[in-house]
């Protein structure tokens, strides 16, 4: 059987699809708490926007899951996507040791997909993830329905953690 040939549609999870606002506070320590934040990841509320764009997506594209959730995380994400209905599809993960930016990860990612696919478009809440996607030619779809945090913010850009 061949593989589907349809146009890619890349979907970010953490406040895009999952309200993370319930466990921020794991991010407005000091030290951060990156155990405690990934572990309440299952009981993140969807985000009824970003599922129903997804929803909408997949009629006409293959989902792919692009993330800077780390690898350990991988058999949460998936529990945490059939629970709540959402199509099967790859996941990209950050590798558990990788403290890159996410704006670097991301787009090393959508640069291999592309070699093979079309990329309809990058769904992604972050600012910097977004703007490096424009600038490599990708359409890019902001994820602005989730309450913004700086403590987030800041994560994902200096310390590389999601």
């Amino acid at each position: 059987m061949r593989p589907s040939r349809r146009p890619l549609a890349v979907f970010d999870l953490d406040n895009t699809l999952a309200d993370t606002a319930h466990r921020q506070r794991y991010l407005e320590r000091s030290p951060r708490d990156w155990e405690a934040f990934f572990a309440a990841a299952p009981h993140d509320p969807p985000l009824a926007k970003g599922v129903e764009l997804l929803l909408a997506s997949a009629r006409e594209c293959e989902i792919n899951y692009l993330t800077g959730r780390p690898e350990r995380c991988r058999a949460d994400t998936e529990v945490w996507l059939a629970e709540h209905g959402l199509p099967a599809g790859r996941i990209f993960m950050r590798r558990n040791a990788d403290r890159r930016p996410a704006r670097h990860t991301k787009l090393e990612v959508l640069r291999r997909l592309s070699r093979g696919r079309e990329i309809r478009m990058l769904v992604d809440d972050d600012e910097l993830v977004c703007v490096d996607a424009e600038r490599a030619g990708f359409t890019v779809v902001r994820a602005r329905w989730a309450e913004e945090s700086a403590a987030l913010r800041q994560a994902q850009e200096s310390e590389g953690r999601t």
